[in-house]
């Protein structure tokens, strides 16, 4: 097995790596949270969310909090899976 075989290009870009580094270290975070610490347009963040999404390592919630409509993300077990064995490998690769 070659040392960035585990390296999931899922997580190449910023935004998804800090998608899922806020998702794994929290419960769950809602969009405008994402969107506030990622520094990130509505429509550039709704790309990456659904691309984590669709490859199942993200979770949403959508849910009124009073008369306003809140979504919510939380990253599946996949997800945390997935983002520690990416992690691992380029720690892997940096210390090589």
């Amino acid at each position: 097995m070659g040392i960035i075989d585990n390296i999931n290009k899922l997580f190449d870009h910023r935004i998804r790596l800090g998608i899922m580094s806020i998702l794994v270290v929290n419960d769950s975070a809602d969009f405008n949270r994402l969107k506030e610490l990622l520094d990130v347009t509505d429509g550039n963040l709704a790309s990456h969310l659904k691309a984590l999404e669709q490859a199942k390592y993200i979770l949403v919630e959508k849910q009124f909090i009073g008369r306003k409509p809140n979504t919510r993300y939380s990253a599946t077990k996949l997800g945390k899976i997935e983002f520690k064995k990416h992690i691992d490998a380029l720690e892997k690769l940096i210390r090589k």
